[in-house]
């Protein structure tokens, strides 16, 4: 049986802006998208493109039920959640992206691609 990892994020527009909760099971594919604006929608609409935090859920059910409990916390239950492990509200999508060696899917960059697509290659 197939194992997978499930990712619940967080995306700013900038330090103190416009935060954005979901889960995905391909994080980096997921962000490249956000930050490419791919998808329609609200990060498009406010400009939400910065990784400010990740968790990481075994159970797909598990991961849901935490992303839903995260949209219903307040903002700053929110942003206390960030600056416990990034204080500083840094993009950790290249960080991560180094970190995490998920295999490739049609139409998902490959680290290196995306890296030089988003101008850091």
């Amino acid at each position: 049986m197939k194992q997978y990892l499930y990712f619940v994020y967080i995306l700013a527009s900038r330090r103190n802006g416009t935060l954005y909760v979901g889960v995905t099971n391909n994080v980096i594919h997921r962000t490249w998208q956000h930050k490419n604006d791919l998808i329609d929608g609200f990060t498009k609409k406010y400009g939400v493109h910065i990784l400010v935090w990740y968790e990481l859920h075994e159970d797909i059910n598990v991961a849901i039920a935490r992303e839903k409990r995260l949209k219903r916390w307040n903002r700053a239950w929110k942003i206390k959640l960030i600056e416990k492990t990034n204080s500083g509200w840094n993009d950790i999508y290249d960080k991560l992206m180094g970190e995490i060696a998920l295999p490739e899917l049609p139409g998902s960059p490959s680290p290196r691609v995306a890296a030089a697509t988003l101008g850091r290659g």
